[in-house]
C-alpha cells in the first residue's frame, strides 16, 4: 500500500487490508505532525481494496488524533470501499453515565430488602414446602424410604444422647455448686432443689440439648445437603422424577423431631442429678429429701412446655440445615462455608425461639 500527501490530504492508494494494516497505523501516527488547521483529508478514491482489519486501523488513526485535537475526514472512497467501511467501522461508544451515589437511607433501604428476599422469604418458602410435604408423607407410607426414619433416629438422637447427659450433668452439679453458697448465708439449703429443678426442667435441659444438636446434626445436614448439591446429586434426584426434600430432608425432620423430646427428658433427668450430687455434697442434703422437695414444686406444665421447645427447636434445625445446604454455590470452599453460616444462625434461632417460648409459657 502507498500512502503519500497530495494538495494537504492523504492519499491511500492500494490495498488495506489485513497484512498492510498494523504497519500503516503504526508508521503513520509515528511520523505524521498535526497540521496548523488541525484537521486532514484521507482520499481514497484509488483504494482498491480494504478489509474489517483495514477499517480498524483508519478507526484506531482517527481515535488517537482525535486525542490531540487533529479531526480527519475520509473522502471520494468508491462505492465498495465505503460499504466496507460503513459495514466495519465501529459505531460511536456508548459511555455509560457514572452511578448515583445513595445516602445512607437508599443504601439500608436496600440492604434490608436484600435480606428479606434473599433469606426471610426463601426460608419461608421453604419452611411450607417441607412441613407440606411432612405432613403428607405422613399418611403415605410407600412413598417414605425403608428404614431411613431410623437411621436418620440413630445419627441424630442416639448418637447424640452421651454428650447431651454428660453436659447437662455438668452443667446441673456447676449451678448447684455456685447457688450453694449464697444460700447457705441465708439458711435457705432447701431451696437448692427449686433452683436446680426450676432452672434445668424450664430452660437449660431443653436449651443445652438444642444448643448440642444443633452443634452437631445441624452441621452434618447442612454439609451433607450442600455436598449433594456440589455433585450434582440434588439434580439427578430431579431428573429421576424424586423431590429432593421429601427425598433428603423429610426424614431427617421426622428423626430430629421424634427424639429430642427423649434427649430433652434425658438432659433433665441428667441436669437435676448432677443439681442433687453438688447437694448432698456441699449442703447435706440427701437425695430423699431432694427427691421429695422435688416432687412438691415440679409442674406437669414444665413438662408440656420442654415437649412444645423440642419440635420447635428440631424443625429450626432442620431447616436452617437445609436451607444453608441449597444455598451453596462453590465447591468445598461454599460447603465449609455454609456449614458453618448454618450451625452459627441456628444456635441463634434456637436462642430467640427459647427467649420468646420463654416469654409465652411464663
Amino acid at each position: 500500500m502507498l500512502a503519500r500527501f497530495e494538495s494537504g490530504c492523504l492519499k491511500l492508494s492500494g490495498r488495506l487490508t489485513v497484512n498492510e494494516a498494523s504497519v500503516f497505523s503504526t508508521e503513520f501516527l509515528r511520523e505524521y505532525r498535526a497540521a496548523p488547521d488541525r484537521s486532514l483529508d484521507f482520499d481514497l478514491s484509488a483504494l482498491e481494496a480494504i478489509d474489517s482489519a483495514g477499517v480498524m486501523a483508519l478507526f484506531y488513526i482517527q481515535k488517537k488524533l482525535d486525542e490531540k485535537g487533529q479531526r480527519i475526514e475520509l473522502k471520494n472512497a468508491p462505492e465498495n470501499i465505503s460499504d466496507k467501511i460503513r459495514l466495519f467501522y465501529p459505531r460511536d461508544e456508548i459511555r455509560m453515565p457514572p452511578p448515583s451515589q445513595f445516602g445512607w437511607f437508599e443504601r439500608t433501604g436496600d440492604q434490608v430488602h436484600q435480606f428479606f428476599t434473599a433469606y426471610v422469604f426463601s426460608f419461608i418458602v421453604l419452611a411450607a414446602n417441607i412441613f407440606y410435604w411432612g405432613i403428607a408423607d405422613l399418611f403415605r407410607k410407600k412413598v417414605r424410604r425403608k428404614g431411613e426414619f431410623v437411621h436418620q433416629s440413630v445419627l441424630i438422637g442416639v448418637n447424640a444422647v452421651f454428650i447431651v447427659v454428660f453436659l447437662t450433668f455438668v452443667i446441673g452439679y456447676v449451678i448447684a455448686l455456685h447457688s450453694a453458697g449464697q444460700l447457705r448465708s441465708f439458711g435457705a439449703n432447701i431451696f437448692i432443689v427449686d433452683l436446680v429443678v426450676f432452672s434445668i426442667m424450664s430452660q437449660m435441659g431443653p436449651l443445652i440439648t438444642a444448643i448440642l444438636v444443633a452443634g452437631r446434626s445441624g452441621s452434618s445436614i447442612a454439609a451433607e445437603v450442600a455436598t449433594m448439591k456440589v455433585t450434582a446429586e440434588l439434580d439427578a434426584l430431579k431428573t429421576m422424577g424424586l423431590n429432593p426434600l421429601r427425598f433428603v430432608v423429610v426424614p431427617k425432620l421426622y428423626a430430629c423431631m421424634f427424639t429430642m423430646p427423649f434427649l430433652i427428658v434425658f438432659a433433665n433427668v441428667a441436669g437435676i442429678t448432677g443439681g442433687a450430687l453438688a447437694s448432698s455434697v456441699y449442703l447435706d442434703i440427701t437425695p430423699e429429701i431432694f427427691i421429695n422437695r422435688m416432687q412438691d414444686i415440679m409442674m406437669s406444665k414444665d413438662l408440656y412446655t420442654a415437649l412444645v421447645k423440642s419440635q420447635v427447636y428440631a424443625a429450626l434445625i432442620v431447616l436452617t440445615g437445609s436451607f444453608y445446604g441449597l444455598r451453596v454455590e462453590r465447591g468445598a470452599e461454599g460447603v465449609g462455608r455454609m456449614t458453618t453460616m448454618a450451625v452459627v444462625v441456628s444456635i441463634t434461632l434456637v436462642i430467640l425461639a427459647d427467649s420468646i417460648l420463654g416469654v409465652i409459657f411464663y
